[in-house]
């Protein structure tokens, strides 16, 4: 059997749930892939595994893995995620959401799982739209760009979300794309094995809605435009501000050390016993 359908037939839930509601080339299997390897080259058992997610085309995710998994409401799966880990803090806790869940309605839970260090992994699918609900500009939707909100043109600055989460204090920071599949592998397994707030940034594409309105090609054609607008975090830093602009800079972007939420709340439960003579 190949290797690809051992995973298949091993984490997803093949006979239940599928087919899937993606659309045709969605970049959003090819996170799944990368996912699923990861958690496979790891050896994490499923059930040490809960997946978390919101609403959005990224947020169905969870229904089609064989873990834990809960789909929560739009924006808020960090605050359910931060939850399961406080009650349960041997279970590897993974949060996946889309650009508009994350940053948009979620950004303050966002900002403040960051800023915490709380040891959660959160995949943010980025695609620069609303996918799933009709195309709508999103915090990520770059200045100058359709979408079914903004026909003629968005007159808002996109947030960074890599960035965001560095300036919000995050242990660890990667960004990939879907066309980059085996550094998206790596970026996932490190941040799974961070001790701490992790971001994988991923950035895809959305044909459908964002590729469409734009006139940006196929599937196909939107990778391609990854690949040519990707360039790696080394060759960035011997590049000048200028000769930024457009580009996509990939791989890891922070790897620190820093306290854990919940090893620091542990000690005050400690003090707290202990000044109460238990």
């Amino acid at each position: 059997m190949p290797e690809i359908t051992k995973l298949i037939h091993k984490y997803l839930r093949h006979d239940k749930k599928f087919p899937h509601v993606w659309c045709p080339g969605c970049g959003i299997g090819i996170m799944l892939g990368a996912l699923i390897r990861a958690i496979d080259r790891i050896g994490y058992e499923k059930d040490e595994i809960v997946l978390v997610s919101g609403i959005g085309c990224s947020g169905r995710l969870p229904v089609y893995v064989d873990f834990n998994t809960l789909h929560t409401t739009h924006g808020r799966a960090l605050t359910f995620a931060t939850g399961i880990k406080l009650a349960k803090p041997n279970l590897k806790v993974i949060v996946i959401m889309g650009d508009g869940d994350a940053v948009a309605i979620g950004g303050n839970h966002f900002i403040h799982a960051a800023r915490r260090n709380i040891d959660i992994t959160t995949i943010i699918l980025n695609n620069s739209i609303y996918g799933m609900t009709g195309g709508q500009n999103s915090p990520t939707t770059p200045y100058g760009m359709r979408s079914t909100t903004t026909t003629y043109s968005n007159i808002e600055q996109a947030f960074n979300i890599s960035e965001l989460a560095v300036t919000a204090g995050a242990a660890f920071v990667g960004r990939g794309t879907v066309y980059h599949a085996r550094l998206l592998d790596s970026l996932m397994e490190k941040a799974f094995l961070k001790k701490g707030f992790s971001v994988v940034e991923v950035i895809a594409h959305c044909h459908t809605q964002y590729g469409r309105q734009n006139r940006l090609g196929t599937a196909v054609e939107m990778m391609e435009q990854q690949r040519d607008q990707a360039i790696t975090v080394e060759k960035a830093a011997k590049m000048k501000p200028e000769e930024l602009t457009g580009k996509i800079v990939i791989g890891v972007l922070v790897d620190k050390e820093l306290p854990v939420y919940q090893d620091e709340y542990e000690k005050i439960q400690e003090r707290a016993k202990a000044g109460m003579g238990q």
